[in-house]
């Protein structure tokens, strides 16, 4: 385990905001990107593929390699940070495929 880590019993009011608002992050992104696969799965349109993907890319991904990394390993905070944002930028790249690209 992470020394990094933040236990509840031990949190301030702002660590316990800070995780609520990532959680509630990745759980709205992953309901609107469950609403955009349907929309691809309805019209067969590949442009609500890349959305929903990169919409899991910004705001699921990115906590959840924050738990993981925080929680089950010991990689430096710096790692952690260059994942997270590899990540949104890999779902603004998607998104904005969705948008503008070829379909």
């Amino acid at each position: 385990m992470s020394s990094n880590a933040v236990w509840v019993d031990e949190a301030t009011l702002f660590e316990l905001l800070t995780i609520a608002s990532l959680f509630l992050v990745a759980l709205i992104g992953t309901i609107i990107a469950y609403q955009a696969y349907r929309g691809y799965r309805r019209n067969d349109a590949s442009s609500m593929l890349y959305l929903a993907v990169g919409l899991l890319l910004l705001t699921l991904c990115p906590f959840l390699v924050n738990v993981v990394s925080t929680s089950f390993t010991d990689v430096d905070q710096i790692v952690t940070v260059f994942l997270e944002n590899v990540s949104r930028l890999l779902g603004l790249l998607a998104i904005m495929y969705s948008l503008y690209g070829r379909h």
